[in-house]
């Protein structure tokens, strides 16, 4: 029979999977010669053989390819046979590098059966992985995925890894982590003056002692420290708030095990899968009534929020200290409010010092800081909300390739973004960048995803809001800069994500993003074509009094919306719940400032929509973290069943602000809600109206629009009773509504926006100005 060769170039996630080794053992199967290896584009094959053999080479690899792995491209080329007398794994090649970097993944079943079998030589050893499972892009330096790329290359392996490492029937082949108890990192517990207290596995009993006590433990995971105390402890819990500067925003929980988890939560099928996943999200779950009186008694944890923020064990440490602690505990970011992940234990020492009592950490360096990723079930589908640890660093598939833009993102929940060809390679969440040390991480991540890719951007997308540190940042780098409208921004990156051709109607609602008309935009139904957009609808403005500080103070936000209404009686109107929260002589001075429009900016966002009605309701006056006013009104409205919404009005023809026709006008339900206190109906059944109305104002805008495709994008849309009831709604009025899912709907999704805006941008111009607007 006549022999063929075939030369293969595969591209996708197919490094730090086994791939090679899986290619390796399926061409001996097949009695195949030649050879394969890693390349900076992906996986190189040369494989030689009978036709019949190469077709069945090429159909088993699709179907039985390893787990973690995706091909995005597989391309064949046929070449004439060179007689190839075996098949080999040759060493890697170096050139443009494109290949997909895989994320950390959680500990698999069988690193998990060897953690806990006493004859294994891996016993109890708390950095145990293999090729399908473990670190990935936490220590990649460069490209391509090998040992000496990689912050393993440290640690010389012994005889036995090695043996291991070399050869490729072995789970551990070429698993670049590859380690043992007697040749890789070690784990040491410092005290927090970095004395040593334990090492190895001394360092475990005594540091879930420190927990049982109460002390609080910073413990260096996988990509970053957390900061750990028992979650039952309220004393402890407390502290840790106290110490951390982070008086409300709920606290993340690690649990033992699934079964304890149902016992506190509801848990459907798709968020335990989520549990269990290899990307081992923080999953939020709602939780049962009892759990706080009977089972989990600190209200500290997730003060006046029905969801707990739940993940069990991804790395062999927390598996070992949570089966000896057999009880939650609160893993919060190893960080100060406002401040990024700490990564390294000497850095650890001196930011976290004044927090933690005792320091359990380990000598392999993360060469990429990762926080966990926060998942939301919404509509039967996850919903990522921060993208980091086990799914950052996996590109989009973009329809039309772009050059090579980097995007810097937005101000809050920051994450960056770069463009090669088809794909765009969107960070791991950074931060809000609102402190030096955010601004230092951030300028480390843009200047270590460059050198991981080799990459140097000829533009940069960057947000229209002059304020914005990454705004900064992108003007002084001496590059063109593309600035990108943020709720633009926002719309492309829900079309990116859900490969949408064509033209769209984006209902872009969000706290606040600079307008292209100076205002502060944030209820917009945008009319996004192939080319452009235009704003179409959005909702009636007010002046938010105090300007930022608003955004702290939901009563601010009321005060303007009330003010818009009722003009100067409002001051008469005492008995209101956002007058009340102000003192005689507060009032006076915001008078004056409504009245003259002194730091009183006008603002047509939905997300401040939502701090003034909570402040009408007296559910939140003052806001300790952003969204809570927020998360309030929508987790009042969870256990209301009504279709019930408010009047509102729609006003066309008006005089446009910047191309919008149609402003949605809240007077009458604002009146409404006004109505419905006053002969005290429940916040919750006010709450739900309240959302429903929001939702009959979307679908009265895509009637008039007259657009099928309709996206959902923008903080406003992690409302799981607001997005829910949109979809249902719009698919009942026989339009194709699309939302997040792979990539945040905040602030987090935006560099994605920026670099598919940036490339149509380029792309229609024959030259690149200086500073190109969009």
């Amino acid at each position: 029979m006549q022999t063929q060769r075939l030369y293969l170039q595969i591209q996708g996630a197919v490094q730090g999977v086994g791939f090679r080794p899986f290619i390796y053992c399926l061409a001996h199967d097949l009695g195949l010669t030649g050879w394969v290896n890693n390349s900076a584009q992906g996986v190189a094959i040369e494989i030689e053989g009978s036709q019949i053999a190469l077709n069945l080479f090429l159909l088993r690899l699709e179907q039985e390819k390893p787990p973690r792995s995706q091909i995005h491209n597989l391309n064949t080329t046929i070449l004439k046979p060179i007689g190839y007398s075996d098949f080999t794994i040759r060493e890697s090649t170096k050139g443009k590098k494109t290949v997909i970097v895989l994320p950390d993944i959680a500990t698999c079943l069988d690193c998990l059966q060897e953690l806990c079998d006493p004859t294994n030589r891996r016993y109890r050893y708390p950095l145990i992985n293999c090729t399908h499972c473990g670190p990935r892009f936490s220590i990649i330096q460069s490209l391509p995925y090998d040992r000496p790329n990689t912050t393993m290359q440290a640690f010389e392996q012994c005889a036995a890894c090695k043996t291991e490492y070399t050869n490729p029937n072995d789970r551990r082949f070429h698993a670049q982590p590859n380690a043992c108890p007697q040749c890789g990192p070690q784990l040491v517990l410092w005290d927090r003056e970095g004395k040593v207290l334990a090492t190895q596995n001394d360092a475990l009993p005594l540091s879930t002692m420190a927990i049982r006590q109460g002390k609080i433990l910073a413990v260096k995971g996988l990509g970053g420290f957390h900061l750990m105390t028992d979650a039952c402890n309220t004393t402890a819990v407390r502290r840790l708030r106290q110490l951390k500067r982070r008086p409300a925003k709920p606290f993340a929980l690690m649990y033992p095990s699934l079964n304890l988890v149902k016992a506190h939560c509801e848990v459907s099928g798709l968020e335990e899968k989520l549990l269990r996943s290899p990307e081992a999200p923080i999953v939020l779950l709602r939780r049962k009534p009892f759990a706080y009186d009977d089972l989990l008694p600190c209200l500290s944890i997730t003060p006046y929020n029905p969801y707990l923020g739940i993940m069990l064990p991804s790395t062999p440490l927390h598996h070992l200290l949570m089966a000896e602690l057999k009880t939650p505990i609160v893993a919060t970011s190893g960080n100060l409010a406002g401040e990024p992940i700490c990564a390294d234990e000497l850095e650890a020492l001196q930011r976290l010092g004044t927090i933690a009592d005792a320091f359990l950490v380990h000598n392999r360096a993360i060469a990429h800081p990762i926080d966990d990723s926060v998942v939301r079930v919404v509509m039967n589908r996850p919903m990522v909300l921060r993208r980091a640890r086990g799914y950052a660093p996996l590109p989009i598939q973009l329809v039309t390739p772009a050059p090579g833009i980097l995007a810097v993102g937005a101000h809050l929940k920051n994450a960056i973004a770069f463009s090669i060809e088809q794909q765009a390679f969107v960070s791991q969440h950074i931060g809000d960048l609102e402190t030096a040390p955010a601004l230092e991480a951030f300028q480390h991540r843009v200047a270590s995803f460059q050198n991981l890719y080799d990459q140097k951007p000829i533009a940069i997308a960057c947000d229209l809001h002059p304020d914005y540190t990454s705004t900064h940042w992108a003007e002084q780098s001496g590059l063109p800069v593309i600035s990108v409208q943020h709720h633009y921004a926002h719309a492309l990156s829900c079309m990116a994500e859900n490969q949408i051709e064509g033209s769209v109607l984006a209902i872009a609602w969000d706290g606040t993003g600079y307008g292209l008309d100076g205002t502060l935009w944030g209820g917009e139904f945008l009319h996004v074509t192939e080319t452009s957009f235009q704003r179409v609808a959005h909702l009636r403005t007010f002046r938010l009094p105090g300007g930022d500080l608003a955004i702290k103070e939901p009563r601010r936000a009321a005060l303007g919306l009330l003010y818009e209404h009722f003009g100067e009686k409002l001051f008469d109107m005492r008995s209101l719940a956002p007058l009340q929260a102000f003192s005689e002589p507060e009032l006076r001075l915001l008078k004056v400032a409504l009245q003259r429009h002194l730091n009183a900016p006008i603002t047509s966002s939905v997300g401040r929509l939502f701090d003034a009605i909570a402040s009408i309701l007296n559910l939140r006056q003052k806001s300790q973290f952003e969204g809570q006013a927020a998360m309030e009104l929508e987790f009042a409205s969870a256990e209301i069943e009504t279709d019930e919404y408010y009047p509102f009005d729609v006003l066309e023809s008006i005089p446009a602000r910047e191309g919008s026709a149609i402003e949605i006008d809240w007077a009458a339900t604002l009146q409404g809600i006004l109505k419905d206190r006053e002969v005290a109906q429940s916040v919750p059944v006010i709450s739900a109206k309240f959302h429903n109305t929001l939702v009959e104002m979307i679908v009265t805008v895509a009637r008039r629009v007259k657009e099928q495709q309709v996206v959902l994008t923008g903080g406003c849309f992690q409302n799981k009773y607001l997005l829910e009831k949109a979809i249902a709604r719009l698919q009942a009025e026989r339009f194709y509504p699309y939302w997040h899912q792979q990539i945040p709907p905040n602030d987090g999704g935006i560099a994605l926006g920026q670099i598919v805006a940036a490339s149509r941008n380029m792309q229609a111009q024959e030259t690149n100005p200086e500073h190109l607007n969009f």
